[in-house]
């Protein structure tokens, strides 16, 4: 069970780190919206998922085609 444990906990530093990383950062979307990513989500068909300000939705980390550096 203690290796169980590891990866449970290698996963949520990692979607900590994901978070710090996305949220306040601007994108654009292969679809063409941009904005300010407001949140992320770990979303267990899709993976990781972001609303943008000013847009309802989320979308898949995967369709974002340029963030702020």
């Amino acid at each position: 069970m203690p290796s169980v444990k590891r990866r449970a906990s290698k996963i949520l530093n990692e979607y900590g780190e994901a978070q710090a990383e996305l949220i306040g950062k601007a994108v654009v979307l292969t679809d063409g919206k941009a904005g300010t990513v407001e949140h992320v989500w770990l979303d267990e068909l899709h993976g990781l998922r972001i609303s943008i300000k000013g847009h309802d939705g989320r979308w898949p980390v995967s369709t974002i085609r340029i963030t702020e550096n």
